[in-house]
């Protein structure tokens, strides 16, 4: 019988995820069918449970859902209590386990550009969800040093003391980054989506530096824009970690980890579909 999956959110009918799984499944050899649920704003918790009750095993989530999927969850992964979000749900004998694989899918990109985290500067812009649910892999990673820089110290000396436990991360305010270089810039904010540029100084990056934007879309985000006025070697938006953290779902599910360049590319290029999967 064929195992079902789905992502649900509100909205959804922009998401990319049946596409992408549909691919994976392809690759792997996998017999699975992947659907988009749009779940009613106060009925995200009923939508879940009818899904599995008939048979699912498993969802991704998106937004507004992340924070709501944790209650539902009966157990929680460590890196989804360290992003205090849910972007996976796994359905089996043991109940729902709430994971997130948005880190790991940023870390497996930024690899496959071909750039290493180890002893390396890293920078994120930006202290709110998107930043606290990428922190853990990118230390796991042992980078040199892990600088949170935001418009409000006090949201970025929070995290740091969320994860004081872990690693020493460096809290600062953007105005604070002259005379600092990085090797790895990472902008967390959503500025890409509303065409708002951050107040970056002149040689903020290092030689060789990479400028990753999590936002993504047809055209170049105003930070990759700005990062390669201001020296970085090479950018890169957030479709690559997508199709990341989507690919650390079907192996959480599935058991197989699928190559992510292919799906990638085929995604940039607009050539993917959601013909059955050839198990």
């Amino acid at each position: 019988m064929t195992d079902r999956y789905a992502v649900i959110g509100n909205p959804i009918s922009h998401t990319k995820s049946p596409l992408i799984h549909a691919a994976f499944a392809r690759q792997c050899g996998q017999d699975i069918s992947y659907e988009a649920l749009l779940a009613p704003l106060d009925g995200f918790r009923e939508t879940v449970m009818a899904f599995r009750n008939a048979g699912g095993r498993g969802m991704n989530l998106t937004v507004p859902f992340k924070i709501e999927a944790m209650a539902l969850s009966d157990k929680l992964t460590p890196r989804a209590q360290l992003a205090q979000a849910v972007n996976t749900l796994i359905f089996d004998e043991t109940g729902i386990t709430g994971d997130n694989t948005d880190g790991i899918g940023l870390v497996r990109d930024i690899q496959r550009l071909g750039f290493d985290f180890t002893s390396k500067r890293i920078l994120i812009l930006g202290a709110g969800g998107a930043t606290r649910g990428v922190i853990l892999p990118i230390l796991e990673e042992k980078p040199a040093n892990l600088t949170i820089a935001n418009r409000t110290f006090a949201k970025a000396e929070a995290l740091k003391s969320q994860f004081a436990a872990i690693a020493t991360i460096i809290a600062t305010t953007y105005e604070s980054l002259s005379g600092q270089q990085f090797d790895i810039v990472i902008n967390a904010t959503s500025t890409g989506l509303h065409g708002e540029h951050l107040p970056l100084p002149e040689q903020l990056f290092a030689p060789g530096a990479l400028a990753y934007d999590m936002a993504y879309g047809k055209e170049e985000t105003p930070f990759q824009i700005d990062a390669r006025k201001l020296g970085a070697t090479q950018t890169a938006d957030g479709l690559g970690m997508l199709v990341g953290q989507a690919a650390e779902s079907f192996h959480l599910w599935r058991g197989v980890r699928p190559e992510i360049a292919p799906v990638f590319s085929a995604l940039q290029s607009d050539v993917l579909t959601q013909a059955p999967p050839s198990a």
